[in-house]
């Protein structure tokens, strides 16, 4: 059994934040992935919360921690690249740190998504900057061309699909 959660926050309000691009590209591949063997969800709760979410999926699922594989935002990225990891996340994200520590391991699989398009003379705070929604064109770019090479990497990393 394999176990891919995507971060975010729930609702309409947050939908297209950049924070929700682990939302948004679980939505991605619930199209693409037909096989029993992986579960596929939305944490459905909010970002700092994300741990009480993945470990109670991890208990329940009787899963072994090498598979499970978290999809989230990342700051440290610029927007439209991407790093498929093992126990290595951005220097600070609350989600993750939320799950590490309901875990008590680092030790899982992530894939970080670049979600930084500021400005290098326009930098506003990390935190404000990840609950605004992608700007049109932004998304357009995850749908078309983000996405579909974050699981073409995907598929050759995990050998399963």
């Amino acid at each position: 059994m394999m176990l891919i959660v995507g971060l975010g926050n729930p609702g309409p309000k947050y939908q297209n934040n950049r924070h929700n691009v682990g939302y948004m590209f679980i939505d991605y591949i619930n199209k693409q992935i037909k096989n029993e063997k992986i579960k596929i969800v939305k944490t459905n709760v909010f970002m700092n919360n994300s741990g009480i979410a993945v470990n109670k999926l991890v208990r329940n699922l009787k899963l072994e921690i090498e598979n499970l594989i978290v999809i989230h935002d990342d700051l440290d990225i610029p927007l439209g690249k991407f790093h498929i990891q093992f126990g290595v996340g951005p220097q600070l994200h609350n989600g993750l740190e939320s799950i590490e520590n309901h875990l008590k391991t680092k030790d899982f699989w992530r894939i970080r998504i670049g979600v930084d398009n500021r400005l290098p003379d326009k930098k506003i705070l990390g935190e404000t900057y990840a609950l605004q929604n992608f700007l049109s064109d932004e998304k357009k770019l995850l749908e078309t061309e983000i996405f579909p090479k974050i699981f073409f990497q995907f598929k050759l990393n995990f050998k399963m699909i």
